[in-house]
């Protein structure tokens, strides 16, 4: 249970947001100890902001990465924010000097520089809310990085085809984007024909008998009672990904076991354990991977 921070500590969670309107009650007498907690909170606040910059900058795409393990992380910056704010990196005392001064100003009667204790409070707070930081959370906030190329890049060629086939379907096109994202790894990986040429099948769609179309064999990963075997398959194979986009619309809303898959797909999650579920891919991990893409790269 988070302890709640009162105007003398120094040891709560740095982000504790019921610590602000403490100090905004105790700052009215304008004392020293009121000024100094003001200050290393909003020290703390802004070393905060910097740790969640540089988690974002370095990715959270590893094998273990989960909305567990970046809860805790976040609970961790915390704590590491606390530890360093107790240290300091100056700004704190710069922000002590500047409001001591101006207190000191009020009490004298200078009118040029009457600006109170409260009024420079906040502005620190006005400035927090700038941050876009959100104190009452642990959980980390979202990358305001831009997005890489290679998704918008992707984004940009096949966007139209999931759209389309998004009123197909009523499944939302960025969960199609999504899987497609994940059978090509981001286009980079789609299965070839014979002569070297795309075969637009971005859904990694195999063959069966009653397929009429042209076909491509690819070697390719399929996993039995959870244990990965490298196979080779025939999958279906395109002129064109307009056609790869109408051909998976047409799966998904004729073959009676994505039913519930289009019925429930509400959200990354639900579409992603809905297309495990059905069948689509033997691999264990796929909704897991599956959400993370679309959370992560497609959600905006």
């Amino acid at each position: 249970m988070m302890t709640p921070i009162t105007d003398s500590s120094d040891k709560s969670l740095a982000i504790d947001s019921r610590s602000l309107g403490n100090l905004k009650m105790s700052v009215k007498d304008n004392s020293p100890e009121s000024i100094k907690s003001a200050a290393k909170q909003f020290e703390a606040l802004f070393m905060n902001m910097m740790l969640k910059s540089m988690r974002q900058a370095g990715g959270q795409n590893g094998p273990f990465d989960s909305e567990q393990t970046r809860t805790f992380t976040s609970m961790l910056d915390q704590q590491l924010t606390q530890n360093m704010s107790n240290r300091g990196i100056g700004l704190a005392d710069a922000l002590v000097k500047q409001l001591t001064n101006n207190a000191m100003n009020q009490a004298l009667g200078n009118s040029d520089e009457s600006s109170s204790v409260s009024s420079n409070l906040r502005g620190i707070n006005s400035y927090k809310d700038t941050l876009k930081l959100e104190p009452q959370s642990v959980s980390t906030t979202k990358s305001a990085i831009s997005t890489p190329n290679h998704v918008k890049e992707f984004q940009e060629k096949l966007e139209a085809h999931a759209e389309e086939a998004s009123r197909a379907t009523g499944i939302p096109a960025k969960f199609m984007l999504g899987q497609a994202a994940l059978e090509t790894g981001w286009g980079k990986k789609q299965i070839k024909t014979v002569d070297g040429s795309e075969s637009h099948n971005v859904f990694g769609v195999k063959a069966n008998s009653s397929w009429k179309g042209k076909t491509v064999n690819a070697l390719t990963t399929e996993y039995v009672n959870g244990v990965a075997q490298r196979k080779v398959e025939t999958f279906k194979a395109y002129d064109s990904y307009a056609e790869a986009f109408k051909d998976y619309a047409n799966l998904l809303t004729k073959n009676p076991r994505y039913g519930n898959v289009i019925a429930n797909s509400k959200d990354a999650s639900s579409f992603a354990y809905g297309m495990q579920k059905a069948g689509y891919a033997t691999d264990p991990q796929y909704a897991n991977k599956l959400s993370k893409i679309i959370k992560q790269n497609l959600s905006a």
